[in-house]
């Protein structure tokens, strides 16, 4: 049989017929759909959303998009509902419920329970004049011309234009409602963008007997002995008080041996880089990041109210996650 089959050909078959479905879509946004994003902005409550079979699949993904873009949403099962999951919903919230038909038994049957509760409901249906639709104070229209499937029976279109959907009304909000991308992060803490947005400097850097660091009187063998002894690549030298002076790097090392410097008797005053690039423990690590690479250095010292409270390298960066 597959030898009868062009599969490049039937996969941009599909690929047609389903962008063509997302884009009639556009076309067909009305007042209902600005009506829905009001209900959803209004509501002191949270979005719940249901669905049965595809159609829950596509539910469950529009909750997790209406979550993590500043909607409190979640999905439930509807065959769950009438034992006992309808406890979750309350007056306050709107319910966003899926089928393609408008008809399908699960959902049907939870409308007069979803009515008692109170909660508004939105529909997201193919056929605006199904019993889910009439139900709804808001309709949003998922109307397929066909299915991608070759037998016209296989949630394919259909599933691809709800889901468009439902993303088009998550970032509608998402604007609406004004969202930053650090409050973005807050909900993506494990992703590269919640890592660049939310870790500081004072959660990479090393603390206390981890900083390398010698007086200014030190010699030069007793700073590279700190060096060696603290891996970073540098050591600060700093007065009594703990007052940063300088920074001793890789890089003076090889100016110092290229003067042929005697190791015990040159002073690392003599040799450190006076002053030197300082960050905060409150700066955001992505921004002392951005920094290292501006001025081509790969460690750093971090300094509060003028006194050494840490040191850091682009390893302790990257084992943070964030570069």
């Amino acid at each position: 049989m597959s030898d009868k089959v062009s599969f490049a050909e039937e996969a941009r078959r599909v690929l047609r017929m389903e962008a063509g479905a997302v884009a009639a879509l556009e076309k067909r946004l009305d007042s209902s759909f600005s009506k829905a994003c009001r209900l959803c902005l209004a509501t002191e409550g949270r979005i719940v959303v249901t669905g049965m079979g595809k159609s829950g699949h596509i539910a469950g993904k529009i909750a997790a998009t209406l979550a993590s873009t500043g909607t409190p949403a979640f999905f439930m099962h509807p065959g769950e509902a009438g034992h006992g999951d309808l406890g979750m919903i309350t007056s306050d919230d709107i319910i966003i419920a899926l089928s393609n038909s408008g008809e399908t038994d699960e959902i049907v049957r939870l409308l007069p329970m979803l009515k008692r509760a109170g909660a508004a409901l939105i529909a997201m249906t193919g056929q605006k004049g199904s019993t889910l639709a009439r139900q709804a104070a808001a309709v949003l229209d998922t109307h397929v011309e066909e299915e991608a499937c070759p037998l016209n029976l296989a949630p394919t279109s259909s599933t691809t234009a709800t889901l468009a959907l439902g993303d088009a009304l998550a970032v509608a909000l998402l604007k609406a409602r004004g969202l930053t991308p650090e409050e973005f992060a807050r909900t993506h803490p494990g992703g590269r963008l919640g890592r660049r947005l939310l870790v500081s400097v004072s959660d990479v850097m090393r603390t206390g007997s981890e900083i390398p660091r010698v007086g200014p009187e030190a010699s030069l063998a007793e700073g590279l002995l700190e060096m060696s002894r603290k891996g970073l690549g540098m050591t600060a030298v700093t007065d009594q008080a703990g007052r940063p002076l300088g920074v001793f790097t890789d890089g003076d090392l090889r100016r110092a041996m290229d003067r042929e410097l005697d190791l015990k008797a040159t002073r690392m005053a003599e040799v450190m880089t006076r002053g030197g690039w300082t960050v905060t423990p409150g700066m955001l690590a992505s921004a002392a990041v951005a920094e290292m690479n501006k001025r081509r250095i790969t460690a750093l010292l971090v300094v509060s109210d003028g006194l050494l409270a840490g040191a850091f390298n682009i390893h302790d960066l990257m084992r943070a996650g964030v570069v």
